[in-house]
């Protein structure tokens, strides 16, 4: 910006349209702005960008931004561009005369943000550039992309080291929304920030509702949920096979849900294409491999699916944090079964890593498996894999309908009896399959061709299906009580622990699936808690939905709760008439509409039908610049519709 308001407040309010900061926003903030080092670890949503964007806007020079993917940073910049702020981009997308466009606007002093990709930023023609100019700061955003245990790892990012040898006086800021206690260590030694101040926010996610059902017929079960639940609605689903992406999206719109695959093997055009479709228009549904997400911009996803289990849980969590990031209500949902496992089991065991690395894959579906096999608050455990302690939250599946348990004991020594007796007696290891066919007593090719007839425990558990034993099977490899091999084959095994069971050492109490109607009946109830501030550009709106806990502290009278009882009611017409004003505002201006407003702005709006200039700059997520570029077309909407 050629002139900027004195303080980091004055900026939040004049450029971002936000009236206060929240969490850990001023303390980082005022941290880079001093010229010291930091470390931001926030949740998607919870406001990370500002901790550089506000710094770059006050201190001398361009402030330079490390992001990952050269595909979303035009997004990024066109966004920052609508809120009045001078940024622009270097990466390979570029001609050379655009390019050189770049290069002289930041030599003459007219960007306040350059953002670069790691590879590029490392190399010696960006580092001659950069040193020709005062640097504001260096942002590190994705910073735990330097983890080489983490699940998005980018070798480049160790290079970024050198950024405290060649400009040991810049302020250097580092942003993650997902690190765990090792990932944060590894992000402060690799990046050399063991000077920097460190601050870590709640990971939780209060406005999204995570569920996780036991996979029958994913893709019927995704069209069942998004038809019910979200229909009309921008989702992500993920899987993790090329050709399933195709097929799912083909089969989502032979239902009536527009839907398009993204996925590495689609040529560089379409997945542009694809990209941008999703940004800039309503209700699309993209199926995509994890190639596809981060550092998406767009914050009114209402729901992220998985058909396959992800590798590990800040894999999840950084997946499902594509959804809701306006903090209005949203679902990440997930289909699993026991094929999961196995899948992901041998993917651990063909790869190229050695035994440390294929110990740490282990120990990263091992936690994947106790999230999806918990019995308690599905939140708690997620938030406790982070070293986050939390109480229930009233606000996933397993809160919302509590799953029966029952005593598997029996049932448990039945199955660890027929692995250890094939085992044992035969030298024979076999998967799930065979040990529930031997269970049921089913005569099958495999079966008469082992003789496992003659086993004593043949038929010996006809009192469960066949899903409700695969259900055993899952429970008790997340409990830890059978592995399966590293030999490639998926066979079962009996560890230490299901010795225990087999002794009668140990009882075992194993959750009883939902039905398909509790599970949705279980997602009606959306609470949604209040974050801080949303991603910089993406800061959302400062509403809250009242969760169930919440209005009961409303009628308690609780002090404590923030919630504004007062509001007025949302005209949901005028709602929508505002929505179709903004498609033709971002069409006109070939801009995402997030850029002109967030749904949670216009839900404001909608409600309040402000009069004046005056009084829609008071409303959250209006700045200065869009105030000047929109507010007049607002009020003349609004009068008409009066």
């Amino acid at each position: 910006m050629p002139t900027s308001p004195a303080t980091p407040l004055e900026v939040l309010r004049a450029v971002f349209g936000y009236h206060a900061f929240r969490g850990h926003q001023a303390a980082a903030i005022d941290q880079v702005l001093a010229g010291g080092d930091a470390i931001v670890l926030m949740p998607t949503g919870g406001g990370k960008s500002l901790c550089y964007q506000i710094p770059a806007l006050l201190r001398p020079g361009t402030g330079v931004v490390v992001s990952p993917l050269i595909a979303l940073m035009q997004d990024q910049v066109e966004a920052l561009r609508g809120l009045g702020i001078r940024a622009g981009f270097l990466n390979s997308t570029q001609s050379a005369p655009e390019r050189a466009e770049v290069e002289q606007a930041l030599v003459q002093g007219n960007l306040d943000l350059l953002y670069v990709a790691p590879e590029r930023l490392t190399l010696p023609a960006t580092v001659r550039l950069l040193s020709t100019i005062p640097i504001a700061l260096f942002a590190i955003d994705e910073a735990h992309c330097v983890a080489q245990w983490g699940h998005d790892f980018r070798p480049d990012y160790l290079q970024l080291s050198m950024l405290a040898d060649t400009w040991p006086t810049v302020p250097r800021i580092a942003l993650t929304a997902t690190a765990t206690a090792a990932t944060h260590r590894e992000i402060t030694e690799r990046l050399r920030l063991e000077n920097a101040q460190h601050f870590v926010s709640s990971f939780d996610r209060p406005n999204i509702t995570y569920r996780i059902e036991p996979k029958d017929s994913p893709a019927k079960q995704l069209t069942t949920f998004i038809k019910r639940e979200h229909a009309g609605d921008a989702g992500i689903v993920y899987a993790l096979a090329r050709a399933s992406t195709e097929k799912l999206a083909t089969t989502l719109t032979a239902a009536g849900i527009p839907a398009l695959p993204y996925h590495a093997g689609l040529d560089a055009r379409t997945r542009r294409d694809t990209q941008a479709r999703f940004l800039n228009e309503d209700g699309l549904v993209v199926v995509a491999t994890i190639a596809f997400g981060m550092g998406i911009d767009k914050p009114d996803v209402r729901f992220v699916a998985h058909v396959d289990l992800p590798r590990s849980i800040e894999g999840y969590y950084q997946d499902t944090g594509r959804a809701g990031r306006d903090g209005e209500p949203a679902t990440a949902w997930m289909a699993y079964g026991l094929n999961d496992v196995v899948q992901q089991r041998r993917f651990i065991v063909e790869s190229a890593g050695d035994e440390t690395y294929k110990r740490q894959l282990s120990a990263h579906l091992n936690a994947m498996l106790a999230l999806c096999e918990t019995v308690e608050c599905r939140r708690q455990n997620l938030l406790s894999y982070f070293g986050e302690a939390s109480a229930p939250c009233g606000n996933c599946d397993t809160c919302l309908n509590p799953p029966a348990s029952w005593d598997g004991t029996v049932a448990a020594q039945k199955l660890l009896s027929t692995a250890v007796r094939l085992d044992r007696e035969r030298r024979q290891h076999f998967g799930a399959g065979q040990l529930i066919d031997i269970l049921c007593g089913r005569e099958t090719v495999r079966t008469r061709q082992w003789n496992h007839q003659s086993l004593s425990t043949w038929g010996i558990g006809t009192e469960l299906t066949d899903p409700q034993w695969r259900g055993v099977v899952r429970q008790l490899l997340a409990r830890g009580d059978l592995a399966l091999s590293t030999d490639g084959h998926s066979t079962l095994w009996v560890t230490d622990l299901g010795w225990e069971v087999l002794r009668g050492g140990r009882a075992v109490y194993l959750a009883t699936p939902a039905t398909p109607s509790q599970r949705a009946g279980g997602s009606q109830a959306k609470g949604v808690g209040h974050g801080d501030h949303g991603e910089g550009v993406d800061c959302g709106d400062h509403r809250r939905s009242v969760s169930p806990s919440d209005q009961e502290k409303h009628r308690n009278g609780d002090p404590t709760d923030p919630g504004d009882t007062g509001a007025p009611a949302e005209d949901s017409e005028l709602f929508e008439a505002l929505r179709a004003w903004r498609t033709g505002e971002a069409r006109a201006r070939a801009v995402p509409p997030y850029v002109v407003f967030h749904d949670a702005t216009l839900h404001v709006i909608a409600a309040q039908q402000p009069v004046t200039l005056a009084d829609l700059a008071a409303i959250s997520g209006v700045g200065t610049k869009k105030l000047e570029t929109y507010g007049q077309a607002v009020l003349d909407l609004l009068s008409a519709a009066a």
